[in-house]
């Protein structure tokens, strides 16, 4: 098991780790829409969070060896589900394999993000 981080993407605003590279398998926490050189929050609008934290994400995966397209399963929270068509077209435009996912409401998310962003995916040996 190895623990994965990169100053690419914003530090954990907590106890945890960017992700963790374990039996060929990554799993990245949450990414929301923060500026990893400032860690403010970018936008207010779901488009500018979503295309954030898809950047996030990709840093990290990238990190530890795997990248968008080999991502197997993502889980979405969203912070109003009203925001669910326009969440899938940035989603949609840098996941074109489709990944298993599951996407749900949340009341609130960290830092009162609008979109958080987990996966799971397949890292290079």
């Amino acid at each position: 098991m190895k623990i994965i981080h990169t100053d690419s993407a914003p530090a954990a605003i907590g106890p945890y780790s960017q992700a963790i590279k374990a039996n060929g398998l990554v799993y990245t926490s949450g990414q929301i829409a923060l500026n990893p050189q400032t860690g403010a929050l970018k936008g207010d609008s779901i488009e500018t969070q979503t295309e954030q934290a898809i950047q996030n994400l990709k840093a990290v995966l990238e990190a530890a060896g795997g990248s968008l397209e080999t991502v197997v399963k993502t889980t979405c929270f969203l912070r109003r589900m009203s925001d669910f068509a326009a969440f899938n077209a940035i989603y949609e435009r840098h996941f074109p394999g489709r990944p298993a996912r599951s996407c749900v409401e949340v009341s609130a998310l960290p830092k009162g993000a609008l979109v958080e962003i987990e996966a799971v995916a397949v890292a290079e040996a």
